[in-house]
């Protein structure tokens, strides 16, 4: 009698066919493997059941809300898919037992003082966070200023900063588009105080780490980031203001965002063209997600309401012609 196959088995066979098609796979893959160990530890055998997935999206998951467990099911439709190809009887939930999986949440938009603040307080970091004094106030201070992805600043290269420092060759983007960043000469200052400090760190070669790890030397990892940016924010005692129960590091890149759009709106440039300048610098594949902030921040809308009232009288007197 043959020994069933796990199914830890089948998700990696699977992982690793849709990987070799080119798939990155990084989240949803640990979210499948994660269901597969689960299934497996609890005895399971046999096609995939739609009673044991909707177990796994609520006992498993970190948070107890729908929104959690319909994002848990959505990554596991893909995989159910594949089996259902191979395994008669294999079952998957219909439709949205948990509601929607899918929603973007207002920002926390950062005032100036509190960019200060977090960058000031990141410089009296302690180097046993990895994310030291040296390292965290200047990877900050480059989101903060170019509105970078923090997954694009940490895979940065030495040799993808130009040698006047006044531009970042972005290769790793969240879509793997290759865009040019020019920066504000205060981000160029900073990051050439940077290079001089960082030299007593590491090699500092074309295709060195930009930003290492001040205990180990090696590439900055994002748990370092992470935990040191948890223990920076809860000193501080920020509160959020957007649609989060708390701060993240990725609103750096919205207030970056939303100030350069409040910016040229006060200035009553062109929205169009100015949105699609925008679009490109930052790295959005759809124009749409720029967009977005004009309805999502409330500061926005309400530029965008002042800038409308005074095109009304026009348009009244227009329509009078």
């Amino acid at each position: 009698m043959s020994t069933p196959v796990t199914m830890l088995a089948r998700a990696k066979a699977y992982l690793a066919e849709r990987r070799r098609l080119g798939f990155v796979l990084d989240r949803s893959g640990n979210l499948t493997l994660a269901f597969a160990r689960f299934a497996d530890a609890s005895g399971h055998q046999g096609p995939l059941t739609s009673a044991l997935v909707l177990r796994w999206a609520k006992e498993e998951a970190m948070h107890a809300d729908p929104f959690t467990w319909a994002q848990r099911l959505n990554v596991l439709r893909p995989f159910a898919r594949h089996l259902a190809g191979a395994e008669s009887g294999t079952t998957f939930p219909e439709g949205s037992p948990f509601g929607r999986s899918k929603r973007r949440l207002a920002p926390h938009i950062f005032t100036p003082d509190e960019v200060n603040a977090i960058i000031g307080a990141a410089r009296a970091l302690p180097p046993v966070f990895g994310a030291g004094p040296a390292t965290f106030p200047t990877l900050l201070g480059l989101l903060a200023a170019a509105g970078l992805r923090i997954s694009e600043a940490l895979c940065l290269r030495c040799g993808e900063l130009d040698e006047a420092a006044t531009q970042i060759t972005v290769k790793q983007s969240k879509f793997g588009r290759t865009r040019m960043v020019p920066l504000h000469p205060t981000a160029s200052a900073a990051l050439r105080d940077y290079l001089r400090t960082r030299a007593r760190l590491g090699a500092t070669d074309h295709s060195a780490p930009f930003f290492l790890d001040e205990r180990s030397g090696e590439a900055l990892g994002y748990g370092a980031v992470r935990r040191a940016w948890l223990r920076l924010t809860a000193d501080l005692g920020i509160v959020p203001r957007g649609g989060h129960r708390f701060i993240r590091i990725h609103d750096l890149r919205h207030t970056f965002i939303c100030r350069r759009l409040m910016l040229w709106q006060a200035e009553g440039a062109d929205i169009d063209n100015t949105m699609l300048a925008l679009s490109t610098y930052v790295g959005h594949v759809n124009l749409g997600d720029t967009y977005w902030y004009l309805q999502a921040v409330p500061e926005l809308m309400a530029l965008a309401g002042d800038r409308f009232e005074a095109l009304v009288p026009q348009c009244g007197e227009a329509g009078r012609d």
